[in-house]
């Protein structure tokens, strides 16, 4: 069984490829995938060649964590059925080319346990999930978070940025002021208020997520903690961060980092989602067919005003 798959040969190049495809298992699905997002967090780290040092690192790779298709093959022991949409947050199944996180392919082998049943009435935007449940997690970590604190300051306006403004928003909590530097992105809130930083006077902020991936913003976050306040680093960062102590000691800030969602996470924003209560509307601003991946990658990675770049596979049966 083979595949057509994004590979990143090197850093800053990649090829659409023919893969022979592991057998499935009797716990694996075979996967027609119709969808697949390019992450700007990860994604990016991987074919700019700066992603830190992670478990599967190395190239040949297929990236790709974002991703929806119909179940073709289901194992006795799968739990999913033919004719199933699922969401798929990757795939290890190309023999020798590495899966990190191996999505990004028009047809793939996974295991059943992995996946997501999702419904139709989602469409292409079901590939939002895993952003969605990143969001989620960073403020409830699976359920596990008690009490939760809501954010009331969001540094950065991208997916993740709207994503987690608008679950504030809809679990009922006082809407979020967001920071956003450029103006193009700056653009398409609903029920919030984005603004530069330099325009924003506030200093007593109790919950401030950051999902920027600047590695250089905590002297800038601890000014604007109110007394005990907490910073949540909720993107990915490459390079070391530092901060003074000073500041942070006069304001006890405490720093917690977020990390990969759960999937308690993504059952909880598919709920979200499916029954209309977040809205993933407006975020899938670019599409490309597989066989212009070079050029859609680049603009992903380079565009301001490419929000979220789906490929479509369809071009691809």
């Amino acid at each position: 069984m083979k595949t057509q798959a994004i590979v990143l040969e090197q850093p800053e190049h990649l090829v659409l490829r023919e893969l022979e495809l592991t057998p499935p298992t009797d716990e694996d699905l075979v996967v027609d995938i119709e969808y697949s997002g390019i992450s700007t967090g990860t994604e990016k780290l991987l074919w700019s060649g700066r992603m830190p040092a992670f478990p599967g690192m190395g190239y040949p790779l297929v990236p790709g964590y974002e991703s929806v298709g119909r179940v073709v093959q289901a194992g006795a022991n799968a739990h999913h059925k033919v004719g199933e949409r699922v969401f798929v947050p990757g795939a290890l199944c190309y023999g020798e080319v590495r899966g990190l996180f191996g999505g990004a392919a028009s047809r793939v082998v996974v295991a059943g346990s992995r996946v997501c049943a999702v419904s139709d009435s989602l469409g292409e935007q079901a590939v939002l999930l895993a952003l969605a449940a990143t969001a989620y997690h960073s403020v409830a970590g699976g359920g596990k978070r008690t009490p939760i604190v809501a954010p009331d300051l969001i540094v950065g306006h991208g997916v993740l940025g709207r994503l987690l403004a608008r679950m504030t928003v809809v679990a009922g909590f006082a809407p979020p002021t967001v920071w956003e530097t450029n103006p193009t992105r700056a653009q398409g809130a609903t029920g919030y208020t984005v603004v530069h930083p330099d325009e924003d006077p506030r200093r007593d902020y109790r919950a401030i997520f950051d999902v920027s991936g600047d590695s250089s913003i905590l002297d800038r976050l601890v000014q604007r903690l109110a007394r005990g306040g907490e910073i949540v680093l909720a993107g990915f960062y490459t390079e070391p961060l530092h901060f003074n102590f000073a500041p942070a000691f006069m304001r006890e800030a405490q720093i917690r980092c977020a990390a990969e969602w759960q999937r308690p996470d993504l059952l909880a924003v598919k709920e979200l989602a499916e029954t209309g209560r977040l809205s993933l509307d407006g975020l899938i601003t670019h599409h490309a067919n597989p066989s212009q991946a070079a050029d859609a990658y680049r603009i992903a990675f380079g565009d301001p005003d490419c929000l979220k770049m789906v490929l479509d596979w369809s071009s691809t049966r």
